[in-house]
C-alpha cells in the first residue's frame, strides 16, 4: 500500500459547543493519510493516474471553510466521508485538531481512520 498525505492543512471555520464559538472561526489543521496505488501514476508520470492531493486539499479547504459544526467528531467523520465517497480512496487516517482550544496546550481533537487499508 501507498500513502498520499496532507500535512498541517490549516482551515478557518465555525466550531465548537459554547455561543461564542458559534460567532466565530477558529483554525482547525488537519492532517491526512490515504490509501493510494501510485504505481500507474509513477509509471506514466501523469496526474490523472494518480490520488490528486491538490484537488483533496482543495475540497476540504471548501467543505470545512463553509461548514459550521459543535463537535471535531462530526468534522472528522464528514470529512473522511468526502475523501472516501467523492475522491475514491479506499482508506483514510486524518487527525482534527482544534489548535488553541484550551489553555495549556497546543490542541485538541481525533484520529479516526475510516475504509479498508489494503495490505
Amino acid at each position: 500500500m501507498d500513502i498520499v498525505f496532507i500535512s498541517q492543512l490549516r482551515i478557518e471555520t465555525v466550531i465548537g459547543i459554547y455561543d461564542w464559538e458559534k460567532a466565530i472561526k477558529q483554525p482547525v489543521v488537519l492532517d491526512i493519510e490515504m490509501a493510494a496505488d501510485n504505481r500507474r501514476a509513477a509509471a506514466s508520470d501523469r496526474i490523472e493516474d494518480t490520488l490528486d492531493y491538490k484537488s483533496v486539499s482543495k475540497r476540504l479547504k471548501q467543505f470545512v471553510g463553509e461548514s459550521q459544526f459543535e463537535l471535531v467528531e462530526t468534522l472528522a467523520e464528514r470529512c473522511a466521508a468526502i475523501i472516501l465517497d467523492e475522491l475514491g480512496a479506499p482508506w483514510v487516517r486524518l487527525k482534527v485538531n482544534k489548535i488553541g482550544a484550551i489553555s495549556d496546550a497546543a490542541g485538541v481533537g481525533v484520529v479516526i481512520e475510516r475504509g479498508v487499508r489494503p495490505g
